[in-house]
């Protein structure tokens, strides 16, 4: 993890490698909850038997679930202090190289790519490299677009 003392010290930071996250497990039942609340019940997702038989010789986790632990890799990755709100504005770009075998823990590492100006704060790029233990290619690489602001009162 890599904290920052305020905004400042962010703005002059482009290009700082912010470390690695925790683990994070995608057990079957993790993929058929996700696979039940975005209905998305593909048969390479969620049944087990057929999985087997199919491209990847096993069920994978969906690859917008892997994306959607982007926010909680990031929160391992990245603090600033004296920021009380930051905002999730996009991405740039995804790409999900390799799959992730049902029963695996993935990681991310993460890169601050670009600091800009915006009213009352800043706006991030941070280069988000997915890892899933014992798969040789990263599992998903994405460019997450993330606006700051200090003292905005709740």
């Amino acid at each position: 993890m890599t904290t920052f003392a305020g905004l400042q010290a962010v703005r002059v930071s482009a290009g700082t490698e912010l470390g690695v996250s925790s683990w994070i497990e995608l057990p079957q039942n993790r993929i058929d909850t996700f696979a039940e609340v975005t209905e998305d019940r593909q048969w390479i997702h969620t049944d087990p038997i057929a999985a087997a038989s199919g491209p990847f010789g096993v069920p994978i986790a969906h690859g917008y679930l892997t994306l959607s632990l982007l926010s909680a890799f990031l929160g391992d990755l990245l603090v600033i202090d004296g920021v009380t709100v930051a905002v999730n504005y996009g991405l740039n770009k995804v790409r999900f190289p390799a799959p992730v075998p049902a029963g695996s823990r993935i990681r991310g590492h993460g890169r601050l790519d670009q600091v800009t100006e915006i009213p009352g704060g800043i706006q991030t790029t941070t280069v988000v490299t997915v890892e899933c233990e014992g798969v040789p290619k990263p599992v998903c690489v994405a460019e997450v677009v993330t606006r700051f602001h200090e003292g905005v009162s709740r």
